[in-house]
């Protein structure tokens, strides 16, 4: 860090550090701990602790003397910079910061009819976004509706999902479809427009639900949250883990649940209401400051093994792509499959095209007579569009 000195020469310098410039509490250590070091000094030599044994002090330990205050200062206040940055790793659960964005009273009565109408009767919801892009007739939100409808014991889970539209046009095209829609604005963002793969709009976007869904944990609920380019095609709750606070789907399963070398996709997550996963969501949160650059999938990847999250003792597990499968890595039992997810793909038309070839082809296999899934030996057509997309789209950037 570089200190530039302010004042005369001298011991009663006020030092000014750039990098925690803004933190009064830091700057106000630096400043006092500097300002004091003359002070120190006068009691030591007063004293005769150091010198010879007439008491003079020479001017070489006086330096040692004022560069050790000096550090000690400089210490507390690099402390309390790179707490402001990772509070986790040093403040109790109970101490950790966050505000969230505030809202208008009318609104959050609002969120909270919408919530409550649409609980299980354990305060259980399933959520989504959307946006004008992927609402609009014959797109993303059509099919994942239609998937609901045409699953295996997936229709009654309507009655339980909030749509959270974050423009003015999803929210006409929700509540004319839907009976559990809430419009969460962001001041300043225009979510309306398809938003094109790592832009500044998608980064927002995707920071933004996290923190919502971190909001609807401190309200007490919990939630499955889901991407609307997944497709419900059977009830998911046989599958999840009873004991888990925080499970997730995979772009990429290994095989063991509890590995984090798991590629996690955070399209596709069941959380759970307690003080664990209210602390690191708003950890999950907090930490996009540390890789302002990422998305929040890429995050989760860095902090999953922060030993910040084993010592509040959250349970997190990983979902089985057999059950819960997508593009990357499609689930090959249809006697098993949950969900089925359109990632590794870019590009709102590519998805729109290969999620109705998926959903054609559930249909086929749900017209089979019960005797003939168990022997069928169906198999998923795509991606197609969609296998080829990232590279597409390096073609046109």
């Amino acid at each position: 860090m570089n200190k530039s000195p302010v004042g005369g020469e001298g011991g009663g310098g006020v030092f000014h550090d750039p990098e925690v410039d803004g933190n009064g509490e830091a700057n106000t250590i630096i400043n006092n701990t500097t300002s004091s070091i003359d002070q120190n000094m006068k009691a030591i030599i007063s004293s005769g602790g150091i010198g010879s044994g007439s008491g003079l002090v020479t001017k070489k330990k006086m330096n040692i003397v004022r560069m050790t205050l000096l550090f000690v200062g400089m210490t507390v206040a690099c402390f309390i910079f790179y707490n402001s940055v990772f509070p986790s790793r040093f403040l109790p659960i109970s101490l950790y910061d966050y505000t969230g964005t505030t809202s208008s009273q009318g609104s959050d009565h609002l969120l909270d009819a919408v919530l409550k109408n649409a609980s299980m009767k354990d305060r259980t919801i399933l959520v989504t976004t959307l946006n004008d892009a992927w609402a609009e007739p014959n797109s993303i939100f059509d099919l994942f509706l239609e998937s609901f409808h045409i699953g295996s014991n997936t229709k009654w889970l309507l009655n339980h999902l909030v749509v959270i539209c974050l423009d003015q046009k999803a929210y006409a095209r929700c509540l004319a479809l839907h009976p559990h829609c809430y419009e969460l604005y962001t001041e300043g963002a225009n979510f309306t427009s398809e938003a094109s793969f790592m832009s500044s709009d998608y980064l927002q976007m995707m920071w933004r639900r996290i923190k919502f869904m971190s909001k609807i944990l401190d309200k007490g609920y919990n939630f499955v949250f889901t991407d609307t380019d997944i497709m419900w095609l059977r009830n998911p709750f046989p599958q999840f883990y009873p004991d888990a606070d925080f499970q997730i789907a995979c772009d990429f399963f290994l095989g063991d649940s509890y590995s984090i070398n798991n590629l996690p996709n955070g399209g596709f997550t069941y959380v759970k209401s307690n003080e664990r996963t209210i602390w690191f969501y708003k950890f999950w949160y907090f930490s996009r400051k540390a890789y302002p650059k990422m998305h929040d999938q890429d995050v989760l990847n860095k902090i999953k093994s922060d030993r910040s999250i084993s010592q509040i003792g959250l349970k997190m597990r990983f979902l089985d792509t057999q059950y819960f499968g997508g593009f990357c890595q499609p689930s090959k039992d249809f006697n098993k499959v949950c969900t089925m997810h359109a990632n590794c793909c870019v590009g709102l038309d590519n998805k729109v095209n290969d999620l109705r070839i998926l959903l054609r082809v559930w249909r086929k296999f749900m017209a089979l007579s019960p005797n003939a899934t168990t022997t069928a030996q169906t198999s998923w057509t795509v991606p197609q569009n969609c296998s080829t997309s990232f590279q597409r789209l390096g073609e046109h950037s």
